[in-house]
């Protein structure tokens, strides 16, 4: 009886040790297999994102970098040929021979990747370590920055957003001495004419090439080819070695358009009333304030002094002095709003937001004024001040249910952006105008 019970003990205690040598054993596959899968994962990546050329004995390196959502950017670590007529740069040394294979890198320089109709406007830039068929026509002993202003060009939000926000955070991410070449990509002679001041100020001891413009082969030490983007009309400190931030950026603009000698451009000052500017929307687009006048006369009665402004042709140091003299900016939602980098911290921004463009409002023009300290006022239009309602009805989806009528569905998102014009009650905002004059008259009377 008694050895019964110890070999009963005995078989128990070898299931036991046998059942922990399995979980044991399988803790250690499954450990090793997920391992495994993350570094395969890691070599997939790396393969799809960051493929390296590096040749040896210190010749260039062709690196690019896939892997962000709203842009891509690429690296020559030596000595580069620009071939304009094929939007090619050879990366030259030992390596360019032609018994050696080599894969071509694509890029387009643009940060809206993701967006279809913008990236349809800038050309391919080829990156290869073929040997090139020209020589050095112009050599340069400064890096280049090569980059797009295709896309939206035109568009001043866009201009803003995808070209010198990310120029401003390329160039105090990699070259933060300004020792740096721009070289601009499919731009317009009016672009280059109206920024002429902007883009001296990123390299001002360089000149800026306009490819457009150039016949010559120009080389260049190394070049970087695309720009960096932190997101929408933001610069996140913590991705920068020198933290910078949208005030760093807004500083920057106003070292650029404050002149000493300039006479400010305002309109007069009657009797110390609050400026206030109104961003007009004419011509061939949407968003228009279709009661424009009505608006103004409301204003006026209120007790501000009105200035109407249309954009388009007018230099940008007038834009900046006109700007930064106002009081209260006013507008419908659009590119025109992006002057608010231009106002003095402490003014007012009063953003009329159209049916459905919420998220847009909130991430352009309410966020970044407010992080720079300008006074923030929405007036969110109702259906009947719409010009959707009379096309579809009060009861339609366009209305009661926007996500359910457009369903992420651009075709239909655009009536919100593209077909919707505005027609203001005066009498509702009547109360928003006021509540802006006395943020105005409050601010004038610190800034006395």
């Amino acid at each position: 009886m008694e050895e019964a019970k110890i070999s009963t003990l005995s078989k128990l205690a070898i299931c036991f040790g046998i059942l922990v040598f399995i979980f044991f054993l399988q803790t250690t596959v499954i450990r090793d297999a997920t391992i495994w899968k993350v570094k395969l994962r890691s070599m997939l990546l790396i393969s799809e994102w960051a493929r390296n050329w590096n040749a040896n004995n210190g010749s260039a390196v062709i690196t690019c970098d896939y892997s962000h959502n709203g842009y891509d950017i690429c690296t020559i670590n030596g000595s580069t040929l620009l071939d304009q007529a094929s939007s090619t740069l050879f990366a030259l040394g030992p390596h360019t021979q032609q018994d050696k294979p080599h894969i071509p890198f694509k890029i387009l320089p643009y940060t809206l990747k993701g967006d279809k109709t913008a990236m349809s406007n800038v050309k391919e830039v080829t990156l290869t370590l073929a040997p090139p068929k020209l020589s050095c026509g112009v050599t340069h002993h400064t890096p280049a920055l090569v980059f797009s202003v295709g896309g939206y060009t035109g568009n001043f939000y866009h201009e803003i957003n995808e070209n010198f926000i990310p120029l401003f955070i390329t160039i105090n991410s990699l070259f933060p001495n300004q020792n740096v070449i721009l070289v601009v990509l499919e731009g317009k002679s009016w672009w280059f004419k109206k920024y002429a001041e902007l883009l001296s100020a990123f390299s001002p001891n360089h000149m800026i090439i306009n490819t457009n413009n150039i016949s010559t082969v120009h080389c260049f030490p190394s070049a970087t080819i695309g720009l960096i983007k932190h997101g929408d009309m933001t610069i996140d400190p913590k991705l920068l070695p020198n933290p910078k931030t949208l005030l760093d950026f807004r500083a920057f603009l106003d070292k650029v358009y404050t002149k000493d000698d300039d006479t400010p451009f305002v309109y007069p000052n009657e009797n110390g009333k609050p400026r206030l500017t109104l961003i007009s929307r004419r011509g061939n687009v949407s968003r228009l304030l279709l009661n424009e006048n009505d608006v103004i006369k409301v204003a006026e009665e209120i007790g501000f002094n009105v200035h109407v402004f249309e954009p388009k042709n007018t230099p940008m140091a007038k834009v900046y002095r006109l700007i930064h003299a106002s009081d209260v900016l006013l507008g419908v939602h659009g590119a025109g709003l992006t002057n608010f980098l231009f106002l003095r911290p402490g003014s007012v921004l009063v953003q009329v937001v159209p049916i459905e463009l919420y998220w847009a409002s909130r991430t352009y023009y309410e966020k970044p004024p407010k992080f720079l300290g300008v006074d923030y006022i929405e007036y969110k239009i109702e259906p009947n001040e719409s010009s959707l309602l009379e096309r579809f009805g009060a009861n339609s989806l366009v209305f009661k249910d926007p996500p359910a009528f457009h369903k992420g569905n651009w075709s239909k998102q655009r009536v919100y952006l593209k077909e919707q014009n505005v027609k203001i009650n005066v009498v509702r905002f009547r109360k928003y105008l006021t509540k802006a004059y006395e943020k105005a008259k409050i601010f004038i009377s610190k800034v006395n």
